[in-house]
Order: C-alpha cells, then structure tokens, then sequence
C-alpha cells in the first residue's frame, strides 16, 4: 500500500498535476454557492474580519467583515441570478497555518463574468479573498 501511495505521489509530482486539498473543496464549493446565487452558504464560509478585494466591474472596492461582504453578495446575486460556474487551474498552496487557492473560474450567465481567484483560509475560513475580472481569461470548457 505505501509502495502504491509512494507511486502516486511521484507520478503526480513529475507530471505536474496538483491535488486538491480541503482548501480547494472548500473553494469549489465557494464558487458553487456564487453559482447558485446562495447568500447564506455564501456569508458562512467567511471569517468576522474577513476581506474582499473585487477588482473591476460595478462592484468595484475593497470590504472588510461579514456584513460589508455579504451586501456585496446580496447585490451581485440579485443581479446575476442563477449562473453556470466553470472551474480551471485551481491549485492549493497549505501549511499548518493555512491555505491559499488560485483559480480561474467563469460564472456564465446574462454575460460571462470571467474570474482570476486568489483566496486565503486560516482556521477553515475565508480571511481574503480577490475578485479579478479579466476578460482575457482563459478558461476551459468554453
């Protein structure tokens, strides 16, 4: 078994495919909950003095704590309303201390909003998180 787990970690390692990690499912899961316009699933995954950098688009600012974030979100998804979520080149960097994730990620609905994603959890729970639109993006799967 361990010659198996041995094996694994070293074909992975050298072909360069990542392993998500607890961060990166609770990142998924993240974006999912954007998708599906989810607020209160949205607003729990967040620390008290948590903070929202959204770059570009009307929504354009910096937030800090749970309220001032989850008006953002409140706003955008009343906007939006359901959205198809597509995610790629996720990849979670973690140590004792925490996590950080990085993805590209397009949210498909009344016009594709495309998304670099940079987020930092600590104890389980988002502390930062940047919002960067980039038309430019590529994302898989479109």
């Amino acid at each position: 078994m361990k010659r198996t787990i041995l094996s694994l970690s070293l074909f992975l390692a050298a072909t360069g495919a990542a392993v998500a990690g607890p961060a990166a499912d609770q990142a998924n899961a993240h974006f999912q909950a954007i998708g599906s316009g989810d607020v209160a699933s949205i607003s729990s995954a967040y620390s008290e003095g948590a903070q929202l950098n959204w770059i570009g688009g009307p929504l354009d600012g910096a937030y800090t704590g749970t309220n001032a974030i989850r008006g953002v979100w409140e706003k955008f998804t009343k906007s939006q309303g359901p959205l198809k979520v597509s995610v790629d080149k996720i990849d979670e960097s973690a140590n004792p201390q925490g996590a950080t994730v990085t993805a590209n990620v397009q949210f498909e609905g009344k016009q594709p909003i495309k998304v670099r994603y940079v987020l930092t959890y600590r104890e389980d729970k988002l502390v930062s998180e940047t919002w960067q639109i980039d038309p430019k993006l590529a994302v898989s799967g479109y």
